[in-house]
């Protein structure tokens, strides 16, 4: 039953995660580029406020909770769920490392001017928004092909030899002495 939830965790926020990337990636990026720079910086600064603490956090839920689901699992669905751990902490590392600078200098543009050549540094942004949306949507393409081959047979023998282990025994599970009663 933990499998299951865990399972159920780990879907529902990579889920999410490559949904919001998804939307940003086929409607706020060629929104940015289709209004005036001054619009898209004040825009683009006051969402990457907003978006700080859920998309991180939306991150975190996904890399840990599928990291949990290898943990418990074993065989093809330890790798899968391991792969989707893998992809969702480079979707948080391409963005620590390659969106969030470029946020902080967006900033800056927004309060003073952009420089000669902004266009090349918002386009490094795009890349790296759409190299995090691409692991984001894998990892939850490993997770949905987890779910719909099911656990390995060997996680659900584990599963059961644990809850084997911890039944309680009623007086008729208990067997007396060789040849007695």
């Amino acid at each position: 039953m933990r499998v299951r939830l865990v399972q159920g965790l780990a879907l529902l926020s990579t889920g999410a995660l490559a949904g919001a990337f998804g939307y940003g990636a086929a409607n706020l990026v060629p929104t940015f580029n289709a209004v005036p720079l001054d619009m898209r910086l004040s825009f683009h600064t006051q969402l990457m406020q907003m978006n700080g603490i859920t998309m991180q956090g939306t991150m975190g839920a996904s890399a840990l909770s599928a990291l949990a689901l290898a943990a418990m699992t074993r065989g093809t669905s330890r790798r899968l769920a391991g792969g989707t751990g893998l992809l969702a902490l480079a979707s948080f590392l391409i963005t620590r490392l390659g969106n969030v600078p470029i946020n902080g200098r967006i900033k800056q543009w927004a309060a003073t001017s952009a420089p000669a050549d902004h266009a090349e540094i918002l386009a490094r942004w795009e890349a790296f928004n759409y190299a995090r949306t691409g692991a984001a949507f894998a990892a939850f393409a490993l997770l949905i092909l987890l779910s719909l081959r099911g656990v390995d047979a060997a996680s659900r023998q584990v599963a059961a030899a644990r809850s084997e282990a911890f039944r309680p025994l009623n007086r008729h599970d208990q067997k007396g002495p060789v040849g007695g009663p």
